[in-house]
């Protein structure tokens, strides 16, 4: 399953999704969207926003920690 997590290093709630996806074996490839431009450009592209974390599993988009999305989108 493809889980992309876009976040930034100071971000409380990208902190709790990387820690919902280890504890739960799941996963991810992270991008860090301070440094990464062209990252940063293709996440705001995909879910018109600017704030993080916006979670990108099998191409359904989740803004924000919403841990009942992403259950639902990983069909747990």
């Amino acid at each position: 399953m493809a889980v992309k997590l876009y976040s930034t290093p100071t971000c409380g709630y990208c902190k709790l999704a990387k820690s919902y996806f280890e504890k739960n074996n799941i996963a991810f490839t992270e991008f860090n969207v301070a440094q990464d431009m062209k990252r940063a450009q293709e996440m705001v592209k995909k879910s018109g926003q600017m704030g993080v974390p916006v979670i990108d599993i099998q191409g359904q988009v989740i803004i924000g920690f919403n841990k009942q999305a992403i259950e639902k989108a990983l069909k747990r």
